[in-house]
């Protein structure tokens, strides 16, 4: 990605920040300021990581450990979707309301979500092959299986921040007062939960991977 386009990436994320605080001051939206600026915070981080860069190791895993701690953040997004239930879409007749406010908050949430997801899947692929060449481990299996390994370990960081209500920040600040909770956590429904959200990931990053590699169609085929 270009310089060009990574600042026009933050300038978007100001802006869109800007307008998220000023018209979702109040509850029940209010959250969506604070999670799209922690969604934002792993996107920046992958900006400042690549094949190479930086090139000091013990700041490159620096980086990329506090790039992981704050991934989850990211795709966490899309688990605030069910806060849409609290807009009542449906009317008394059943079917869906058509009211502007509504509308408007559903849409405000949904990009939030998209972009910072599909942002953030760029970022994680990057980080995957910056991690791959500074192992010096090239086989495409290994970043595949690395793909799947960092997004199995950021389900279990959306999941500790959606139930047990541990942010990032907690986990830095004071880590001795989560270790119980955290070890505890563990169960049939929590691993279900896990691994339905790692597919879900996993679904649209090689979906976007799809069609990022897709080849443009020619000329001849369209004529066809």
């Amino acid at each position: 990605m270009s310089t060009l386009n990574k600042w026009l990436i933050r300038t978007c994320f100001i802006v869109w920040m800007a307008l998220l605080y000023l018209y979702l001051k109040t509850p029940p939206f209010n959250f969506l300021v604070l999670n799209t600026f922690l969604a934002y915070i792993p996107i920046e981080l992958s900006f400042h990581i690549s094949i190479g860069k930086p090139k000091n190791a013990l700041l490159f895993w620096l980086i990329t450990l506090t790039w992981l701690l704050f991934y989850p953040n990211t795709p966490y997004l899309l688990t605030d979707l069910f806060h849409l239930s609290l807009l009542e879409p449906y009317g008394t007749n059943g079917l869906l309301r058509l009211d502007n406010i509504m509308w408007l908050k559903f849409s405000l949430l949904l990009i939030s979500t998209l972009f910072s997801t599909l942002l953030g899947l760029w970022g994680l692929e990057r980080v995957a092959k910056a991690i791959s060449e500074r192992l010096r481990i090239h086989h495409t299996i290994f970043k595949h299986i690395l793909i799947i390994g960092l997004s199995f370990v950021t389900s279990i960081g959306i999941f500790i921040g959606r139930f047990l209500r541990i942010h990032t920040i907690y986990l830095i600040l004071t880590p001795e007062l989560f270790i119980r909770p955290l070890l505890n956590m563990w169960s049939k429904n929590a691993l279900i939960f896990i691994g339905l959200l790692t597919i879900i990931q996993l679904v649209f990053f090689y979906t976007l991977k799809l069609i990022i590699n897709s080849q443009p169609v020619s000329k001849k085929t369209i004529e066809k």
